[in-house]
């Protein structure tokens, strides 16, 4: 049973990525056309490095909070 379902899951998984590599994706292209691609990585960067920060600082103050 467990083997079963290991078996299911990678063919579910290549069926995924099967399909994910028949799209295209028009709006990247663009992006990456215009040199704006890299607007979009350093807002993702941005929004990262904060909930890394959040994260950090919480955790500090659980630490705190504990002692």
């Amino acid at each position: 049973m467990k083997n079963l379902k290991s078996i299911s899951l990678v063919i579910v998984g290549l069926f995924i990525q099967l399909f994910a590599q028949a799209q295209e994706v028009e709006m990247a292209d663009k992006l990456r056309a215009d040199g704006k691609i890299w607007v979009v990585v350093a807002c993702v960067l941005i929004i990262l490095t904060g909930l890394f920060v959040y994260l950090i600082t919480l955790d500090k103050r659980l630490r705190e909070l504990e002692k």
